[in-house]
């Protein structure tokens, strides 16, 4: 009796992760360079905003343009006021160039604005290191561009738990432990589009 030739099963092909998002990264303050040059500052975000993809629900298009400005308290209270209405400095801004429905397929992800002197400050007061709190708010910009939010308590739960996984991938801890959920922010202007997420400080 002769055994019929079996046929060759192929090898099960790798999953392919689509192509990180092409990120522009531009330093509008020498007081960056306290987090080193330009190439560890490329480092550091880089690693952030994969630890961001890696948990978020929503994936970006691959090559997606991903725009970072680190900029100071000056210009980001420009920005602040002009896009939102508040004449005053913050951490980050998120400009998402997306609805949340077309992320996936969207060739730009947005912008993130992040100013130094509020970012020094906030990590001094908290007992952080200021890189650690530099990858934190790059995660929570990113993660507004990816279309998460935390307008309500439940929304804000869900999106600090993101944060904490993806802190806890590059040997952050968690930075929310022993804190409480800060009052939603007042409802910002209409502006054109795009707008930028309204944000308020990650709490500690």
């Amino acid at each position: 009796m002769t055994d019929r030739p079996r046929a060759r099963r192929s090898a099960p092909r790798p999953e392919t992760s689509p192509a990180p998002p092409a990120m522009t990264l531009r330093a509008q303050s020498r007081q960056w360079r306290a987090l080193g040059d330009s190439a560890a500052l490329r480092l550091r975000a880089t690693q952030a905003v994969q630890a961001a993809l890696a948990v978020a629900p929503v994936k970006p298009c691959g090559g997606a343009e991903l725009s970072l400005l680190l900029t100071d308290d000056k210009r980001i209270r420009i920005v602040n006021r002009d896009w939102r209405g508040f004449d005053k400095a913050t951490n980050v801004l998120s400009f998402p160039a997306a609805p949340a429905g077309q992320i996936a397929t969207s060739p730009v992800l947005g912008d993130i604005v992040i100013a130094y002197e509020t970012v020094a400050r906030e990590a001094q007061d908290e007992n952080k290191s200021l890189s650690d709190h530099f990858s934190h708010l790059v995660i929570h910009g990113l993660l507004h561009l990816l279309g998460e939010d935390h307008e309500t308590d439940e929304q804000a739960q869900r999106m600090e738990g993101l944060e904490i996984a993806a802190l806890a991938t590059l040997g952050i801890a968690d930075p929310y432990a022993d804190g409480e959920l800060l009052d939603a922010p007042e409802a910002p202007q209409a502006f054109p589009s795009p707008a930028p997420t309204p944000d308020r400080p990650p709490r500690s």
